[in-house]
């Protein structure tokens, strides 16, 4: 029996929704084999605080190493890297494995209000994990850090940030609209075309690991073979049928419901392709 593997470097999520534990959610949705390299810990409540516990070097590149021998991988997702110091190591070491499917989700900010970048990675971010990308998925907040606190309000505004993020070298751009008004639109964009992905917008404010889900689902999908636009759209409907579905537990924002696509939810996505 062979099945195709995916890898995901993040962030350990304490309450299940997010990070590598969203990841392995989704791979498993996908029928993909999931492994993990963990950057950090992160548990924040009230009676600690804020709880970022960042991994030294040594322990993440343990773990990688015996993945990378072990296993093997047909496309990797990075999350949560948190430190400069981690984003120069992994774009190093993501240099030497030569995987062909790399997705970068450059997380930021947590739906709970936690840090999950400090301020002096972003640089290597921009520099020398983005060019290494078949693939970065951020959110508006997150485009707009990178390109130096450019402000976007429409669909226009999201392909002028793609054409802006396209310049630091990697092959697509998927900057998603979750924060704009009416339908949920999302653009990717390849440096000739763009795509602009439409669903249903949820009124819900439950949407803890939404964006490691998403990229979690393309990376599982070019895993398989898939093509990147292909991935993005049935990742789309994924994610989209998971925030339709999601969950309330105790306290704080909830998380998306993994099972639902397929199970509960059917959830059509409009493409529409356009020319740059």
């Amino acid at each position: 029996m062979t099945i195709q593997r995916a890898l995901t470097i993040a962030g350990s999520a304490a309450r299940g929704g997010a990070g590598i534990q969203a990841d392995l959610k989704t791979f498993q949705e996908f029928d993909v084999f999931g492994m993990t390299a963990v950057t950090a810990i992160v548990a924040q409540n009230p009676r600690t605080g804020q709880g970022i516990f960042p991994q030294s070097w040594d322990t993440i590149e343990a773990q990688l190493c015996t993945i990378a021998a072990d296993i093997g991988m047909d496309a990797l997702k990075t999350g949560m890297l948190f430190t400069r110091e981690i984003i120069e190591h992994v774009a190093a070491w993501i240099k030497q494995t030569h995987v062909e499917n790399i997705v970068v989700d450059p997380v930021m900010i947590g739906k709970m209000g936690s840090a999950l970048l400090k301020e002096d990675a972003m640089e290597a971010m921009r520099t020398q994990l983005l060019p290494l990308a078949t693939i970065i998925t951020p959110n508006m907040p997150e485009a707009a850090y990178l390109l130096n606190g450019k402000t976007m309000h429409s669909v226009e505004d999201l392909k002028d940030a793609a054409r802006e993020l396209f310049e630091l070298g990697p092959d697509y751009i998927l900057v998603k609209g979750g924060r704009l008004d009416g339908p949920a639109v999302d653009v990717l964009y390849d440096g000739k075309q763009f795509y602009l992905l439409e669903a249903p917008r949820i009124d819900t404010i439950h949407t803890n690991g939404a964006g490691c889900s998403y990229s979690a689902a393309i990376t599982a999908g070019l895993a398989k073979g898939q093509t990147v636009p292909d991935a993005v759209k049935k990742a789309k409907k994924f994610i989209t049928a998971g925030i339709r579905h999601s969950l309330s537990f105790k306290q704080g924002v909830g998380p998306t419901y993994h099972a639902a696509y397929g199970k509960y939810d059917e959830t059509e996505v409009i493409v529409t392709v356009e020319q740059a």
